[in-house]
């Protein structure tokens, strides 16, 4: 049997990518949500609305993905609307971030040609896992929101955050998403943004325990034929870093017009871009894209900035791992 190749996938240069957060509201109250409604907003964004920014964002002369996030997505109720504009529009795909309970009767409101995948949250492979983090009864209801998704053809993706909390359980997870009929699987490292930026919960996770770990799950679950991706986060010795903000084109809007270039920043007022009027402008002053291309041993300039406790030194003061651009991938394909 052929052994899965594990590759690390480069910045794509051609294709854009628009993460669109159509409300703040959730149903869930997950322990380490990094929706900030101080700086995001508690909104949800009308559908007029919605189709402008799909409209500014989109470009006939280069591919752009579309990401429909919250909050909780489904419980906007224009969301299939929202999601037929985008295809109007010409996006080359079309996804939805769910925590599983699709509200609305999300399922009977769009069909699987629709959308290229509904991506479903999940942080542990049985509910004393998940439901620690996520809340009472949320793995049922995501479990069941996959089990149905995957019957009426939908092609289904799982997102797994990776903490203190749950690490030592990613490993049962390949079985189980074998079984839900899961065909692509992403592992997120945690983020220091919002509610683990508050240090509620110590969900930090170190470089030897996440090197030690993620490699060999992705493996088993690619070898299950399930393609399985990860961020990069530890740049190998002599490996050269490199800015998503500066040689990509990822956009982040939040209901409130803010529009990010890179996700480390959306707990601050630094965002380089913003909608006013419906028109996307550009912010002076010392915003985030004004950092992306400084050039600092540890790698990612926002990530020392914003987040330095991902980072160990050595006695010389050195750090003993760079860390990459949080938008750097690697992936496990089986061939």
């Amino acid at each position: 049997m052929d052994r899965p190749q594990c590759q690390t996938v480069a910045f794509s240069k051609k294709a854009r990518n628009v993460f669109l957060h159509i409300l703040t509201g959730c149903n869930l109250r997950c322990r380490h949500c990094y929706i900030n409604p101080e700086q995001h907003g508690s909104g949800m964004a009308p559908l007029a609305q919605i189709e402008a920014w799909l409209t500014a964002l989109a470009d006939p002369q280069t591919p752009t993905n579309v990401v429909f996030l919250g909050g909780e997505p489904t419980l906007h109720p224009d969301l299939p609307a929202a999601i037929r504009a985008a295809r109007r529009l010409g996006y080359a795909s079309v996804t939805v971030d769910t925590n599983g309970y699709l509200f609305h009767d999300f399922l009977d409101k769009i069909s699987p040609g629709e959308v290229d995948f509904l991506s479903f949250s999940l942080d542990g492979p049985d509910p004393a896992t998940n439901d620690a983090i996520r809340g009472a009864g949320c793995f049922a209801a995501c479990t069941q929101g996959i089990r149905r998704a995957v019957e009426k053809g939908f092609a289904v993706s799982v997102i797994y955050t990776v903490s203190s909390e749950n690490a030592r359980e990613l490993p049962r997870m390949p079985v189980l998403l074998k079984d839900l009929g899961v065909s692509r699987f992403f592992i997120q490292v945690i983020g220091l943004r919002g509610k683990a930026a508050q240090g509620e919960g110590g969900f930090q996770l170190y470089a030897d325990a996440w090197l030690d770990l993620v490699a060999p799950v992705a493996g088993e679950s690619a070898r299950l034929g399930i393609p399985t991706a990860w961020p990069k986060v530890f740049l190998a010795p002599g490996e050269i870093f490199e800015c998503a903000g500066l040689v990509a084109d990822n956009y982040f809007v939040f209901p409130n017009g803010r529009v990010y270039r890179c996700p480390l920043c959306e707990d601050f007022p630094i965002h380089a871009l913003e909608f006013s009027e419906g028109v996307l402008q550009h912010r002076p002053g010392l915003t985030e894209d004004r950092f992306f291309s400084l050039t600092i041993p540890e790698g990612c300039v926002m990530n020392r900035l914003i987040q330095p406790d991902n980072i160990e030194y050595d006695a010389t003061g050195r750090p003993v791992h760079a860390i990459a651009c949080c938008l750097l991938k690697e992936e496990f394909r089986h061939e």
